[in-house]
């Protein structure tokens, strides 16, 4: 499920303090049991006959909590997203928009209690979720316009990769999601190891420019 890994990959992400840090007070692993839990418990049956889960999700902390997890709050909210996306994966759910994930302090709050909220937020325009995974680990999210890959200056996503072209190609809306399409280049774009002119992107392919490979995520 999308926790499994949560815990020590959180943990490797902040060298070692993790246990130092969480011998009292709210543990980070429980941030990702609850999403996990409100995913499982927001299902609901949207256009098409998907599963559809909530992606936007806050949590509210006492001061005290709020305050031991300060210098981690980037690190826990990219972990959680993370593990929303996982547990999409594993399940089959989709969302209507990307993941959000909000933690805040609360004064009615009391101090080692989590809690959690949990709704649909569509993404812009309506759009389904949708954004590359850099080999870089950064994503580029995706909406309604075209992201445009290439060595030029002036492309969205610019690529040092010698065997990309200066306009590579573009990954633009598409009916009710995104598309890949090749703009002509010199060694191609393929999705999955398939050189195409044009494709209908799905969750988890494997898009390639030239020798730089990317992953599309639906979430």
């Amino acid at each position: 499920m999308g926790i499994k890994g949560f815990e020590s990959r959180l943990e490797r992400a902040v060298e070692g303090t993790f246990s130092r840090l969480f011998r009292t007070g709210v543990s980070p692993v429980e941030f990702g049991r609850k999403l996990v839990r409100e995913m499982d418990g927001s299902r609901t049956v949207g256009v098409g006959g998907r599963t559809i889960v909530a992606n936007w999700f806050r949590f509210a902390l006492a001061d005290s909590d709020f305050e031991q997890l300060a210098d981690l709050l980037g690190t826990l909210r990219r972990e959680l997203a993370d593990a929303a996306r996982e547990h999409a994966r594993d399940e089959g759910y989709g969302f209507v928009g990307p993941i959000e994930i909000v933690i805040e302090q609360e004064d009615s709050a009391r101090s080692g209690v989590l809690a959690v909220e949990a709704r649909f937020a569509e993404g812009e325009g309506g759009l389904p979720p949708g954004s590359l995974l850099l080999p870089t680990g950064d994503r580029v999210p995706l909406g309604e316009y075209v992201v445009s890959v290439g060595r030029q200056n002036d492309c969205t996503i610019v690529l040092g990769d010698p065997n990309v072209s200066r306009n590579h190609a573009e990954v633009r809306p598409s009916g009710d999601g995104f598309a890949v399409a090749d703009l002509g280049s010199t060694n191609g774009t393929k999705v999955n190891g398939v050189r195409v002119a044009e494709q209908q992107l799905r969750d988890g392919d494997e898009v390639t420019f030239g020798n730089t490979v990317m992953h599309f995520e639906a979430s």
